[in-house]
């Protein structure tokens, strides 16, 4: 072992001790909540420390922002009171006749208001296939494009796309490259060191990996007028985090690593037993090796390939319904990213205008025994479908067994 005596801890031990937080007054290892709204000036009118009013910035805020920004290695992060507050404080910044270039299938909630600042503030959108670059490619207008967007793995199909390759092409046509890495944590993927400009999560979802705070997050490879501009938006619009949601983040962060390592480890299981099953039509995960863009992942994905999958019913809608609603173990719930499974028919929840399969069944994996996970899916396939086939012996062994790196 290595003599680290000297050397600055891990991004992993500094996350698990929240900055190696010590109270100087207390000596409480944990970060206090700060929930003063305004803050006091001294009586020459000069403020007491850093913070004027909540809605600019607060302690409990700015300790959250600061682990956030180490971890993913970037100049600085802003905290916004729900994904779809940072994404659409970032589209906020677009002028008129300016043009966004995104993935044709991606999280619906950001390609909706995408869609609906065309009719609202003129802003362009041109959507591409994710799976080829030529399509990139075309979408992208130089002197027009302002922001190209990508999310890899692409929800819910989880397509990858090559982050630096799309940088170059962003950056060629002069428009700076955000990625949406929500379901590709830091732990697993750093966009911004593949030459991306900024990264968002919607930090409700694995960042926190509790189900209990609505959060979002954008972190800045370098400022920017954009970025600038940004968060005067941010501040005008009041999209910011309150004290106790940043406190729940903090405490979230702290098991993060174990949180997706581990779900990551049930999703490739999960992944390789349903592979070839006679009542699926697919399995959708790019950890496995038939999965098209399988290269582009290990090479990006560095710390395990995510804990979202999804499958192809060898059946119709309806039956695809049937079988997510048989599920025991799995809750049939709409999110991601927390200890405990969810299973969604996508399609039910985008509504009829999705072009999401309606056969595919997400399942946002969590942290339980993979045993049942597996079993809970082979009853609901027997159940809906008919006989399964014989489960495999030395499941648990199996399991225990996998080698899930890259």
């Amino acid at each position: 072992m290595s003599d680290r005596s000297n050397s600055k801890p891990s991004i992993r031990t500094t996350i698990v001790q929240a900055g190696h937080f010590i109270d100087k007054e207390t000596g409480a290892v944990i970060p206090a909540i700060q929930p003063s709204t305004t803050f006091a000036r001294k009586e020459d009118y000069n403020l007491v420390g850093n913070y004027i009013y909540a809605r600019n910035g607060s302690p409990t805020v700015t300790h959250a922002e600061g682990l956030l920004c180490e971890l993913e290695e970037g100049f600085e992060t802003r905290l916004f009171a729900s994904g779809m507050g940072a994404a659409s404080a970032l589209i906020e910044t677009l002028e008129t006749g300016q043009r966004i270039a995104a993935p044709t299938i991606m999280y619906h909630g950001v390609k909706s208001w995408m869609l609906r600042q065309q009719t609202m503030r003129n802003v362009g959108l041109d959507l591409f296939d994710a799976a080829d670059p030529a399509s990139l490619a075309r979408a992208i207008i130089p002197g027009k494009t302002a922001i190209v967007w990508i999310e890899p793995p692409a929800n819910p199909t989880w397509v990858v796309i090559d982050i630096k390759a799309a940088a170059d092409a962003a950056h060629a046509a002069g428009a700076i490259l955000v990625v949406d890495s929500t379901c590709a944590p830091p732990v697993i993927s750093k966009p911004l060191s593949l030459g991306a400009d900024i990264v968002f999560h919607s930090a409700t979802k694995y960042l926190n990996g509790h189900s209990d705070v609505t959060a979002g997050v954008l972190t800045a490879r370098e400022t920017s007028p954009r970025w600038e501009s940004l968060k005067e938006t941010q501040i005008g619009l009041g999209a910011t985090l309150g004290s106790f949601e940043a406190y729940l983040l903090i405490r979230g962060l702290r098991t993060l690593f174990l949180r997706v390592e581990q779900a990551s480890r049930n999703a490739l299981a999960l992944a390789k037993h349903f592979e070839k099953h006679p009542k699926l039509a697919g399995v959708l995960y790019p950890g496995l090796e038939n999965h098209p863009q399988h290269k582009i992942a290990k090479k990006q994905m560095t710390g395990g390939f995510g804990g979202m999958l999804s499958i192809l019913v060898k059946g119709d809608e309806a039956q695809t319904r049937r079988v997510a609603g048989r599920l025991k173990v799995f809750t049939p719930a709409t999110s991601l990213g927390g200890v405990e499974s969810l299973a969604e028919h996508r399609k039910s929840v985008e509504g009829p205008d999705s072009i999401v399969p309606g056969n595919l069944i997400r399942f946002s994996i969590g942290i339980e025994d993979a045993a049942d996970l597996i079993s809970d899916l082979e009853q609901a396939l027997r159940f809906e479908l008919g006989r399964m086939c014989g489960r495999p012996a030395g499941l648990q062994m199996s399991l225990d067994g996998v080698d899930w790196s890259p």
